[in-house]
């Protein structure tokens, strides 16, 4: 049973296209865990506080309610219930399981959220090349019909989620499982998992406190199971994984065929050498530069990062922390604006708490009123700017503008 603080709650935690449905349909073929294909509906809950238009409108009034009467405590606890229950209510429909597994790629998302959640919950980060993670992209989007091209998509002016999942995504889990050691944390390697499954579905199950189970990782002999059945009904995840019956090493290298020099040039330049060496892709690195014949920098490009975090941070309301890296302590709070909080409002009497919702009131009226004059300015400077365009325009229309305000002062021209 999944409890309050996450015990018996396990995140498997990556970017898209990482291997995280192959990992997934092995691990569920054990009898005491729970997992299936993505979830994702903790992003929902988290969003609660990034109201959207809805048909019955009061997006205001809902953002004005999260953010401003409901204590942060109390959402949180709401969201931690109703997750809880849902994790529990999985867990009732597969006999013998134990834990859940939230195979949820795009987790990156709400970082915060879910230590403020559940930060006695078990973590899986599973890494992968990253050009391996590019080509499956590209390889997956020509396979569905859909528009994928990093020449174009790192610079354009639209925000694309696929473009933050290959950048902002990837350093987000990076810098979130920086700490060494942590007994809430584990690395799983796909090289390394569909090289040698058995050994790493082995590790992967002491550190969920289980026995490994023999043969979990054929997955083609659990075809017809009741898991197995829930996962491949659901149609998403990797479109790949049905054609096989066992983990197979056939997409390790094929990087190499499916990019093109530009595009390896490209995204080695985006994320620059020391992410690679960091994260045990050293070799594959090296293979890039003689393919391109480019020496990486070792830093990223940190103007672009900054421009697609801006775009997700447009596009959805989030905000992070920088540098954000795991905490497994109960009672760490977060409100999606002010992740460090001067106290925790659970233990304050009802009249301070009830000041302290009708000062957050005000304040965000006061911000925004304050936003509402800036948009006055920009709009009527942008009405002088064109007046003043117009004028430009007309001959002599300063020299008109004048005679025709004497006229009219004057009551007309004198005969």
């Amino acid at each position: 049973m999944v409890d309050s603080s996450g015990n018996n709650l396990v995140f498997l935690l990556c970017t898209p296209r990482s291997g995280s449905s192959l990992a997934t349909v092995m691990l569920q073929n054990h009898s005491r865990l729970f997992a299936t294909q993505e979830m994702w509906f903790l992003m929902s809950l988290r969003d609660l506080q990034s109201p959207q238009r809805r048909a019955y409108g009061g997006t205001g009034i809902l953002n004005q309610f999260y953010n401003g009467v409901l204590p942060q405590h109390a959402f949180e606890e709401a969201c931690r219930s109703f997750a809880s229950r849902v994790y529990n209510g999985l867990l009732q429909s597969c006999a013998g399981a134990e834990m859940v597994i939230d195979k949820s790629p795009r987790y990156y998302y709400l970082l915060e959220f879910l230590d403020a959640l559940f930060p006695r919950s078990k973590r899986i980060w599973l890494i992968r090349n990253p050009f391996a993670v590019l080509s499956s992209y590209k390889k997956v989007s020509g396979q569905r019909g859909t528009s994928f091209n990093l020449m174009n998509d790192l610079r354009a002016s639209a925000f694309d989620m696929k473009v933050a999942d290959l950048t902002i995504g990837l350093f987000r889990y990076f810098r979130y499982f920086a700490a060494q050691n942590n007994p809430y944390a584990h690395r799983l390697s796909y090289e390394r998992l569909v090289t040698d499954p058995k050994e790493q579905l082995s590790e992967v199950c002491r550190f969920l406190g289980v026995a490994y189970e023999e043969g979990m990782e054929a997955y083609g002999n659990y075809r017809h199971s009741p898991k197995s059945d829930l996962y491949y009904s659901m149609g998403v995840g990797d479109p790949f994984v049905a054609n096989h019956t066992e983990p197979n090493q056939a997409s390790v290298h094929i990087w190499k065929e499916v990019l093109d020099k530009q595009e390896i040039d490209m995204y080695g330049r985006a994320l620059g050498a020391r992410i690679f060496h960091d994260l045990g892709y050293g070799e594959q690195l090296a293979e890039a530069e003689r393919l391109t014949g480019v020496r990486f920098e070792q830093e990223p490009d940190e103007e672009l990062l900054a421009l697609c975090a801006k775009r997700l941070s447009d596009a959805t309301g989030c905000r992070w922390e920088s540098d954000y890296g795991m905490r497994t302590d109960p009672g760490a709070t977060w409100n999606g604006m002010e992740p460090e909080r001067s106290e925790d409002e659970r233990w304050l009497s009802p009249e301070v708490l009830q000041l302290q919702m009708t000062v957050r009131m005000l304040e965000k009226r006061l911000a925004n009123s304050a936003g509402e004059q800036e948009q006055l300015k920009s709009q009527l400077n942008a009405m002088r700017g064109k007046a003043n365009r117009l004028k430009t325009i007309i001959p002599f229309g300063d020299r008109l503008s004048r005679l025709a305000s004497a006229y009219l002062a004057h009551g007309g021209w004198k005969k």
